[in-house]
This record gives C-alpha cells, sequence and structure tokens, in this order.
C-alpha cells in the first residue's frame, strides 16, 4: 500500500499542489494535516499515516520539511517507519527515496552521523559534570531549608524531637526533616 502526507501550517494555506503530486504517485491513503509544524507533537495525522503502514508499504511525503522539522526527527519518523517493516519516499527530495539503495544508503549514513553526534553530547555532558565536581559544585535542588535552619533542625534532632513535629513547625514534610544529618 502507499501512503501519502501532506501539511500546510495555517487554515489559510491549501494542500493542492501536494495531494496532487500524492495522487500521481497513486497513494491509496492521504493524510492532510493543517497544523503549524513548530511542535513535534502537533502532527496526528503524520502520527495515524505511519501508524497505518504495513510490511513492505510506503509512505510517501510530498515535501520533506512538511513532515519534519530537524535532521533527528527525520530520522526518528524514518526509523518509526523502518519498525514497520515499511519504506519512505519523498518526493521533494530523490535521495530520501528509502525504495531505492542510494536512499538506503543515505539513511546509514544520516544515521551514524546522528549516533556519532549523541556519543558526543553524552561524553561532553559526562566531562562537564566531572570538572563541576572537581570544583564542588553542588548538583539537584537547593534544599528547602537554609543553613541555619538546617542547624536548629540538627539540634532539636539531637535533643530528642520528633521529625514530625520539627516538620510541623517548618512547614516542610517529615522526609526532609529526616534527610538532614544529625
Amino acid at each position: 500500500m502507499r501512503i501519502g502526507y501532506c501539511r500546510v501550517s495555517t487554515n489559510s494555506q491549501n494542500l493542492d499542489r501536494q495531494v496532487a503530486a500524492l495522487r500521481t504517485e497513486e497513494c491509496d491513503k492521504i493524510y492532510r494535516e493543517k497544523a503549524s509544524g513548530k511542535s513535534l507533537k502537533g502532527r496526528p495525522q503524520l502520527d495515524k499515516a505511519v501508524d497505518a503502514l504495513g510490511t513492505d508499504d510506503v509512505l510517501i511525503v510530498a515535501e520533506w520539511d512538511r513532515a519534519t522539522r530537524s535532521m533527528q526527527d527525520g530520522l526518528n519518523i524514518m526509523q518509526r517507519v523502518a519498525d514497520r517493516g515499511a519504506l519512505v519516499k519523498v518526493l521533494d527530495k530523490p535521495f530520501l527515496d528509502l525504495t531505492t539503495p542510494m536512499g538506503k544508503g543515505i539513511l546509514a549514513f544520516m544515521s551514524a552521523l546522528a549516533e556519532d553526534e549523541r556519543e558526543r553530547i553524552i561524553r561532553r555532558a559526562a566531562e562537564g559534570r566531572e570538572i563541576a565536581r572537581g570544583k564542588n559544585v553542588k548538583f539537584g535542588r537547593k534544599p528547602i531549608l537554609s543553613a541555619g535552619q538546617q542547624q536548629v533542625v540538627r539540634d532539636r534532632l539531637a535533643s530528642g524531637e520528633s521529625c514530625r513535629q520539627i516538620a510541623k513547625d517548618f512547614r516542610v514534610s517529615p522526609a526532609t526533616i529526616s534527610r538532614i544529618t544529625v
């Protein structure tokens, strides 16, 4: 089966040109969307089109920039299609025709670039955390109680008061008080 997808950003725009291109490709079903592409989650018809794909089906996209907003988003769409055993064909980007060996090679190359970038991001983040630890940077949320309040809590705990009573006085949960070490 050949499933088409087209999108425009506003209700005042029209889909005629994209629909005509998809009809030329003899799509069995065409999913149409009038929604902003700013949000990656604002494309329910694209999700339906991908979900409708079966093994050996082809998702035909009239214009690639209408389906995706970033390289990673594009790779995610192609991966979702591949997970269903289907292929992607992009009419305005012949090199993204994954029904051809060249298109499959380009997808493999783009996937390798995305994987390499992800590994570099992870490595840089780990290095940044290590440097911060070396500078004694504290991670996590800021404490609810100030250093002075924490000292008062320690003194009261040491004198035998219950976490529950101290928590009530400071208007915090007993768990907050119990995490303060004596």
